[in-house]
């Protein structure tokens, strides 16, 4: 082969590509648990939220259904305001799964 490059090396080094590919695929991600999500928000958002089927109230934050069911509340914006301070509502210190979990839990909350 001219330019000096070696056919072998190529190979071996195309089989090692597709084996840390491989590799990387099988790595197993945590998938964001609902019921500990609905755990979460009970324990720490309920008592300012208000809940679906309560009397509206000024006072309380919308409800978990409200919140999903805006343009463009989805999973990834929700897990993204949850790393943020938002102020006037109270910044808890949650674990990052915590976060994923609270995050699955309101987006499955979207009207269908």
């Amino acid at each position: 082969m001219s330019g000096g490059k070696n056919p072998e090396t190529f190979t071996i080094a195309v089989a090692c590509m597709l084996l840390a590919a491989g590799c990387l695929a099988a790595t197993p991600v945590q998938a964001a648990d609902l019921e500990s999500g609905r755990r979460v928000v009970e324990k720490w958002c309920s008592q300012c939220h208000a809940q679906k089927g309560a009397e509206t109230n000024p006072d309380r934050g919308p409800t978990y259904e409200q919140i999903a069911s805006r343009e463009g509340r989805n999973e990834r914006y929700i897990r993204a305001f949850l790393d943020r301070d938002h102020f006037p509502m109270t910044t808890y210190r949650l674990f990052d799964h915590e976060k994923d979990d609270v995050a699955a839990f309101i987006a499955s909350l979207a009207r269908r």
